[in-house]
């Protein structure tokens, strides 16, 4: 027996024993029924929250203006199981250094050589401009270096009071959790980023 056909003798088997519950006693249907919604809303929660979409609160001022400590946001976590992230993206990942989630910009791509000069970031050799990014810029220098495969340079936007990437490191694509999609919390800041 295939496992569709089980599962749909197991569907059927469930839908008969209901059927038979509800003529025998309508308050142990109810009850039974019940359950069923709530178990079958629970697990599609947790496949949402797992797969789909998760929400995330900006823990830090590191990306002011774009967020404001304790904005929330939806996070996109199946997006970059089909592409991989841009320069600009906003990106929430598991932290490299402990166990926080973060939310920083894509700066710097694998294979890109990356330079900071006065604040200006250079990629490649040629100095790079984020259309739409309020940018609050530091004075920061950092040599040249090379953005391992599969690895990617966050920063933040408030960079004078950010901790990302120039400081512990790059990220590798394996802790990437998803784009940030929607700031939903709170109601005045609510919008969809780009």
């Amino acid at each position: 027996m295939s496992i569709l056909s089980r599962i749909r003798h197991l569907r059927d088997r469930w839908h008969q024993y209901k059927l038979d519950l509800q003529e025998k006693s309508i308050w142990q249907f109810r009850i039974v029924d019940g359950v069923e919604t709530i178990v079958v809303a629970l697990a599609m929660a947790l496949l949402i929250r797992k797969f789909i979409i998760q929400a995330s609160i900006v823990p830090s001022t590191s990306m002011v203006p774009t967020f404001l400590v304790g904005d929330r946001l939806f996070v996109n976590k199946f997006i970059y199981r089909f592409q991989t992230p841009e320069r600009g993206d906003i990106v929430v990942f598991g932290s490299v250094v402990d166990d926080k989630d973060y939310v920083k910009r894509c700066v710097g791509l694998p294979g890109e050589t990356i330079e900071i000069r006065r604040g200006d970031i250079y990629i490649n050799g040629k100095l790079i401009f984020l259309p739409g990014v309020n940018v609050q810029r530091d004075y920061d220098y950092m040599d040249p270096v090379t953005i391992p495969p599969e690895s990617y340079f966050m920063m933040g936007d408030n960079r004078g009071g950010s901790s990302d990437s120039r400081f512990w490191g790059f990220v590798p694509a394996s802790h990437l959790l998803g784009k940030a999609w929607f700031t939903f919390w709170p109601l005045s800041r609510m919008q969809l980023l780009h």
